[in-house]
């Protein structure tokens, strides 16, 4: 369940209720009139079945409510309640499958931002990586990916490629590309040190390393693997199951082959240059393409749900009133 609150004018609460009353899927509607004083507005409460939040939101919003006064949504990890379960019967579809679409645009936004945090994280990652390569120790490697956060440009992306947001794919693509390429600077300026002190030098870069080999050795099976962590790492974003995302950021390549490239980078290595950075661009590829195919057929597949919702919702009515 989903819990909304709301701060309405006077003069529209009538006409708000109304749509919560008329949605299949609310529940505990509570109208506090007067409360709220910025906005200045009555204060009205209710739950909806996640199924059903996606379609009430978008319908508050067409009412206006996000302008003339606010739409708060938070996620309810347990209702027990008889209403929120006959709430939950009465909603279309299934909770697990429905996308919260402003939920998704607004966390994706958030996580495509090119800040401070973002590029430390990123930076931060890329340079453990290079010594993760260096050392040819996987456990550095897996640190380093699960560490990374190039998964939220890389979400934001798709997301608006799906919802069809110009401005999103930009700001997601310079968060994406400005990232790693200002990661990858300071991880060349990183190794140029490491060398200084004597702790990397060009026998690591050149020796066989059979943990950390793939890095730079690009095939179909890296494209593969970095599609199906593009299908898990949005269906966990879709879904809320967050934890998911630490798994899908340790399956794909991508922190550790801008290390990779980074390093050879400094030791003008640029076969493996040239091999870390074609398995960046396929990890990433990989999971932009499967990011989109995945939002467009779930989209597709909460449509067809829906409408056979519909289509049942008469004869139920009928048996109801009988």
């Amino acid at each position: 369940m989903l819990h909304l609150r709301l701060i309405v004018p006077a003069d529209r609460t009538d006409e708000v209720t109304g749509l919560l009353e008329r949605t299949a899927g609310t529940a505990h509607l509570v109208v506090l009139p007067g409360v709220a004083r910025d906005p200045a507005g009555d204060v009205v409460l209710c739950d909806v079945a996640r199924e059903a939040g996606d379609e009430l939101i978008g319908a508050l919003r067409r009412l206006g409510v996000d302008r003339y006064g606010a739409v708060t949504v938070a996620g309810l990890d347990l209702t027990l309640s008889a209403r929120a379960e006959k709430a939950e019967r009465a909603a279309p579809g299934e909770g697990a499958d429905a996308v919260l679409w402003e939920e998704l645009s607004e966390a994706t936004h958030e996580e495509s931002t090119f800040s401070i945090t973002y590029l430390a994280f990123l930076a931060v990652a890329t340079m453990l990586a290079a010594c993760g390569v260096m050392l040819d120790n996987a456990v550095l490697i897996v640190g380093a990916m699960a560490v990374g956060p190039e998964f939220g440009p890389l979400a934001g992306i798709s997301t608006a490629l799906v919802q069809r947001a110009p401005h999103l794919v930009w700001r997601s693509l310079w968060a994406l590309v400005g990232g790693f390429a200002a990661a990858m600077v300071l991880t060349s300026g990183f190794s140029w040190l490491m060398d200084l002190f004597g702790l990397f030098d060009r026998d690591m870069i050149e020796a066989d390393r059979p943990n950390t080999a793939f890095v730079w050795q690009p095939d179909w099976l890296s494209f593969v693997v970095a599609f199906l962590a593009g299908i898990a790492g949005t269906l966990s974003l879709t879904s809320a199951k967050s934890g998911a995302l630490i798994g899908v950021a340790i399956s794909v390549t991508t922190v550790p082959a801008a290390a990779n490239a980074a390093v050879a980078f400094s030791y003008s290595d640029y076969a493996q240059m040239s091999g870390s950075a074609r398995q960046l661009l396929e990890n990433l590829g990989g999971i932009v393409l499967a990011g989109t195919l995945t939002l467009i057929t779930q989209k597709a597949l909460w449509r067809a749900a829906q409408r056979r919702q519909r289509a049942q919702e008469p004869p139920a009515a009928a048996e109801g009133s009988g």
